[in-house]
């Protein structure tokens, strides 16, 4: 009878014992935080690797509707990366605080236009860096040149004209933006030109 009472009192300590264990351990303001910090980080994990059989460097066909001249502007070299130039005009005599400006006004703007239309290319171009090259051309004819040249082989472009507010007249055209593309298609139409 003793040696009855004695396991009856053991088993009662020890699921005293676990059930204190398991009381601190499992509680919802414990477990909760956990859980929702591992799925956070698995999230950053997961987001930071690219899918299986993913590569940066190629671009999805176009989507019904987008333009379906997209894959010209990429040449059949996977391992080039993509970039954007930026082309200024030297004969507006502009500073360096609007020069800055007026490319920030034509890359955004040119982004902005591909996000309806070609989101699959700038995608491609984020994860090669977003490169932007900034030149410099004489005057509005040898813009507007570089512009068709541009478009002729269906590469994008974006021309900013300004609002006249600082420096340049109203509607004067400052900076022309081309890409992203392939570094040698981009270069077949601004290569020549001196960096600013």
């Amino acid at each position: 009878m003793l040696g009855s009472f004695r396991d009856r009192s053991q088993s009662s300590k020890k699921q005293k014992h676990e059930e204190g264990w398991l009381g601190v351990s499992f509680k919802p303001e414990n477990f909760i935080p956990g859980l929702i910090i591992g799925f956070i980080c698995g999230l950053f994990l997961d987001l930071s690797k690219p899918g299986k059989g993913y590569d940066a460097r190629k671009i999805s066909r176009p989507l019904p509707g987008q333009n379906q001249q997209l894959p010209r502007i990429v040449s059949s070299n996977t391992d080039e990366e993509l970039k954007m130039v930026l082309v200024v005009r030297q004969d507006l005599k502009m500073g360096a605080g609007k020069i800055a400006s007026q490319c920030a006004h034509a890359a955004t703007g040119l982004y902005s236009e591909l996000m309806q239309s070609h989101r699959s290319l700038l995608r491609q171009w984020e994860l090669c860096g977003q490169a932007k090259i900034v030149v410099t051309c004489k005057n509005q004819q040898e813009m507007n040149k570089l512009k068709d040249a541009a478009e002729d082989i269906s590469l994008p472009t974006f021309v900013v004209a300004d609002a006249g507010r600082t420096q340049i007249s109203a509607g004067s055209k400052t900076v022309l933006a081309i890409g992203p593309g392939n570094k040698s298609i981009v270069d077949s139409v601004t290569g020549k030109l001196r960096l600013l």
